[in-house]
């Protein structure tokens, strides 16, 4: 049976506005143990950012974290997929485009991320990959 990126996609992506620090980012990603919010300005999706780009593009640059805007650490250069695209399709296109997550648009709205993780464990869930993705992590 083919499966669709709805079937496994995370529904109600968290969104912060581009205009949001990056200190704020951290705290939203730590408070809600998420690896990558999606940027918004209004209705329109302008970017995704992972808590490696906000060490990488942000703070190894030694901006302020609690002044520098996440506008300037985010992936703008997006690929996306639709609810309706076939799971193969996505994960081809994250291998292409050597990404682990890709935003889920639907007539032009951001409704979703689907991550390498979530292919893991809907494909292997007792693969390493598919393993790690539903650890918590140690703190």
């Amino acid at each position: 049976m083919t499966q669709h990126v709805r079937d496994i996609m995370t529904s109600a992506p968290v969104t912060v506005g581009p205009h949001t620090s990056v200190a704020e980012v951290a705290r939203v990603m730590r408070d809600r143990d998420l690896g990558a919010v999606l940027v918004t300005d209004g209705d329109q999706l302008r970017g995704l950012v992972t808590d490696r780009d906000l060490v990488v593009r942000s703070l190894a640059e030694g901006g302020d974290p609690e002044q520098t805007t996440v506008a300037g650490a985010c992936s703008e250069d997006l690929v996306t997929v639709a609810p309706d695209d076939e799971l193969d399709s996505a994960i081809r296109l994250m291998r292409d485009h050597a990404v682990r997550r890709v935003p889920v648009v639907d007539r032009g709205h951001a409704v979703g991320v689907v991550s390498l993780g979530d292919a893991a464990m809907e494909r292997d869930p007792g693969s390493a990959l598919g393993d790690i993705s539903v650890a918590r992590p140690n703190t």
